[in-house]
């Protein structure tokens, strides 16, 4: 009769370890039944479930192992498992899985605390906890990126009020959380379009040919309704192009220049290229300006309005339909079709109301330092870090990406 036995070891972590500790159990022809090893700061934690086929031969591997991991200066614990505690664990690993990712800043104790709470008050199980950053320096930095991902097991009662509880501690402790099922398209999406302003450049650009035009207070305070949901946007967006009416053709070009991108842009849109990736702006802005980004960022697709030009001068108008937030959707579902991916496969990334729809489509919607509103509804959200930060919920650690 065969015994289960439980085995941690602990300590400094040297090469060719679990080379040896595996050789003495294969002279007793031990079957791994499941296997586990992190280290941190040059400090092992290791751990076998291990099956012992003859019974009377456990004492004799069990001696062994702990003469020779007492020699190089391990610490080592043995665990009888009986046969009903295996078979209950071995069935709790078919439940669904999920992943949590904790990105901030900084990650201090007490966000762990309180999203493992969260976890547990779910029903959820923290299988692993894994650092996808880099290890981060000791000195302070306005630029520091810190990032780790539970994986969890269980099946949660209520997963709106779960996600409704990462997201008021996500505000409260100003991190990102999110909350994603780990499946098979995780990390196998391809195809990511963007929203322009205020996600892959830090501006609205309708605001700065409105400040040209001198009618920048009006046309602000209407964007800012529109990105809210306040305003039905195709309707804001004649209004106020109409307030452009007369610009002079060469103001493009200036603002053009000026536009700044947004954090982790550049990073990110490489990143996604080097990766495979296929991108896109989608995008209620102009196309003038998204043709610059996709020289600058290498984007393979581009849909935004044209502005329409009359001797050198705007005319307050738009050539052809406007890209509203219904039109995203449909471009998104299009682009997936002409490369042949799924819809699950798609990520989008927007940051106004006018990006719900899009959201909605993708299987990854995230919203980028959006409006309350538009945070509350989609699914993900990133709000303290920049671009790049898609990347970690992808799955990506920071090493495959540099």
């Amino acid at each position: 009769m065969s015994e289960l036995v439980l085995i941690n070891v602990s300590g400094r972590d040297k090469p060719g370890l679990t080379s040896e500790i595996t050789g003495i159990m294969g002279r007793y022809d031990v079957r791994i039944l499941d296997i586990g090893q992190a280290v941190i700061h040059d400090h092992l934690t290791w751990g076998i479930l291990a099956e012992i086929p003859d019974e009377s031969q456990a004492s004799s591997v069990i001696r062994e192992l702990l003469f020779r991991l007492h020699a190089l200066d391990l610490q080592v614990r043995f665990a009888p498992i009986s046969e009903a505690e295996y078979q209950q664990w071995a069935s709790g690993r078919n439940r669904a899985c999920y992943i949590v990712t904790l990105m901030s800043r900084d990650i201090k104790a007490e966000q762990i605390a309180r999203v493992s709470a969260i976890t547990a008050r779910h029903g959820l199980n923290i299988d692993n906890i894994t650092r996808l950053s880099a290890r981060p320096s000791l000195k302070a930095s306005d630029n520091r990126i810190a990032c780790i991902e539970f994986s969890v097991r269980g099946t949660p009662a209520d997963p709106e009020q779960l996600r409704s509880d990462f997201l008021h501690i996500a505000s409260e402790m100003n991190v990102d959380i999110a909350f994603q099922e780990d499946s098979i398209f995780r990390r196998n999406r391809r195809l990511v379009v963007f929203d322009m302003d205020s996600t892959l450049i830090e501006a609205e650009v309708i605001d700065e040919l409105a400040r040209e035009a001198g009618v920048g207070e009006q046309v602000a305070a209407i964007t800012e309704a529109a990105m809210q949901g306040r305003l039905d946007f195709s309707e804001s967006f004649a209004e106020r192009l109409a307030l452009l009416k007369g610009l002079d053709e060469s103001v493009l070009e200036a603002i053009a220049e000026r536009l700044k991108l947004t954090e982790g842009a550049e990073h990110l849109l490489r990143s996604l290229k080097s990766l495979g990736y296929r991108t896109a702006i989608l995008s209620g802005g102009f196309s003038y300006f998204a043709r610059k980004l996709q020289e600058r960022l290498g984007i393979d697709y581009i849909y935004a309005n044209e502005l329409e030009i009359e001797d050198g001068k705007v005319t307050g108008r738009v050539s052809g339909p406007i890209v509203d937030g219904q039109r995203k959707a449909e471009l998104l579902l299009e682009i997936a079709r002409r490369e042949n991916v799924s819809r699950e496969q798609v990520i989008a990334v927007g940051d106004g109301a006018n990006d719900l729809p899009m959201l909605s489509q993708a299987g990854l919607g995230v919203a980028f330092r959006a409006k309350p509103l538009v945070k509350e509804s989609a699914r993900h959200s990133i709000s303290t870090l920049g671009l790049d930060a898609l990347l970690y919920l992808i799955g990506f650690r920071e090493s495959e990406t540099h």
